[in-house]
């Protein structure tokens, strides 16, 4: 990776065992993440830059997610560039001509607080490009280091089923190792198999911050 307004390169770190063991977070009914390390690292994220609205009261400000996207070069701006359709400003840093085809990497943050019934409210900021490419096969290299699947083992509070509207439906409760609770709905079959289980594995992404990798959140992301 490369700094997002220079070209000296930022230290690639590969995620070691022990990074990787991120605790996962998520509220009932939502997949809630949380702000997990970083604690005590002075070096600035960039989402602690980003044109999003100020954090206010107890929100805290998280990464949420990355995408990449296929652009043209449009207008040279001093040392900027835009990038078309969307007329996105970024750095210039690859010294690209207008007309170039290029990827971008892109980071969606989230303002995450609790309410006063207890239940977490999160706000989505708009797609913002943060780095530029010439070939994609780099950019998805970058992007796997900052979204990374993973498996786990968490505890099995219970199933239960319920009905709406005449219909039966099957739910299961999971305690996360943060120690919060995650509902999800479940077909007869895995009502079945789950039902005398205590532990049950889980698979997670965690997303990382682009400048800071300890800064990271992980959401549930299915049955493994």
């Amino acid at each position: 990776m490369t700094d997002r307004h220079s070209d000296r390169p930022v230290p690639r770190r590969k995620p070691t065992r022990a990074r990787r063991k991120f605790p996962v977070l998520a509220g009932l009914a939502l997949l809630v993440p949380l702000l997990l390390g970083g604690c005590g690292s002075d070096q600035p994220s960039v989402f602690k830059n980003s044109a999003t609205a100020a954090v206010s009261g107890d929100a805290t400000r998280i990464p949420w997610d990355y995408k990449l996207v296929e652009g043209t070069v449009g207008d040279l701006i001093g040392s900027d560039m835009t990038i078309l359709p969307d007329n996105a400003l970024l750095p210039n840093d690859g010294n690209y001509a207008t007309g170039d085809k290029i990827w971008t990497l892109q980071y969606m943050s989230a303002d995450m607080k609790t309410n006063d019934s207890g239940r977490s409210e999160v706000k989505l900021s708009a797609w913002t490009p943060i780095k530029s490419y010439t070939k994609e096969s780099a950019a998805k290299a970058d992007i796997a280091e900052l979204k990374v699947s993973l498996k786990t083992t968490v505890t099995l509070v219970g199933v239960y089923k319920t009905s709406y509207q005449g219909k039966a439906r099957n739910f299961a409760v999971l305690t996360l190792p943060s120690g919060n609770q995650l509902k999800q709905p479940i077909d007869d079959e895995r009502f079945n198999r789950l039902k005398s289980l205590k532990k049950v594995p889980i698979m997670v992404e965690e997303v990382h911050d682009f400048a800071d990798y300890d800064l990271a959140y992980a959401k549930f992301r299915g049955w493994a």
